[in-house]
């Protein structure tokens, strides 16, 4: 399709989904014939060719950063990193964390990444998993793939990557590697806290 055949209108929507420059959803969307749905496919695919480049590449610099919500009952400290000092102080980047900050405390994850949880909690998780009556009664050959789809489940609610962004059918996971693919800098969330007013009392 050509490039004067694309509206404004289908540009915009594709960079609200994807996060993507405005010439790098025209292009996927030149590329896929108009097709939204194949364009954000196509853009995220490359957005992850780009941040595995990028993935083995040191994050030692970025920002720890606090959000407090309205009436102060909850406040979130979280760690970023970027590879250099000057992506960190970028508009784009410290959206990013701001973003991140509150996804953690509206969502409330437990862990940052599907490898960061601890062998122990995730055995644990599968164990009870295992032990559970509607389980036990489905055949022993299909349990297993029950139970992978019970553990993605439970991955979605309490790991911040898997966790889906906002109201998007974006994950985190993905918001991130668009960013990494956007700034052109590996960037990770190495960890976060939350605090809840009167928790653990």
């Amino acid at each position: 399709m050509a490039a004067n055949m694309i509206s404004a209108a289908a540009v915009k929507d594709l960079r609200e989904r994807t996060g993507a420059g405005m010439m790098e959803c025209k292009n996927a969307l030149v590329e896929t014939d108009g097709d939204v749905e194949k364009a954000v496919a196509l853009i995220r695919e490359r957005g992850q060719a780009t941040a595995a480049k990028k993935a083995g590449r040191d994050a030692r610099e970025g920002t720890i950063a606090s959000y407090i919500h309205a009436g102060g009952r909850l406040g979130v400290l979280i760690e970023v990193n970027s590879e250099t000092d000057f992506v960190a102080r970028n508009e784009e980047f410290q959206k990013l964390v701001r973003d991140l900050a509150m996804q953690v405390a509206g969502l409330a994850p437990t862990y940052t990444t599907i490898d960061s949880i601890p062998a122990a909690d995730l055995e644990a998780k599968k164990a009870a998993l295992l032990a559970d009556e509607d389980i036990q009664k489905k055949p022993e050959n299909i349990r297993p793939q029950i139970i992978e789809g019970q553990l993605k489940k439970w991955f979605q609610s309490v790991v911040l990557y898997e966790q889906p962004f906002r109201d998007t059918d974006q994950k985190v996971g993905d918001l991130i590697t668009a960013a990494i693919a956007k700034i052109g800098e590996n960037i990770r969330v190495r960890r976060f806290v939350r605090y809840q007013l009167g928790e653990d009392i």
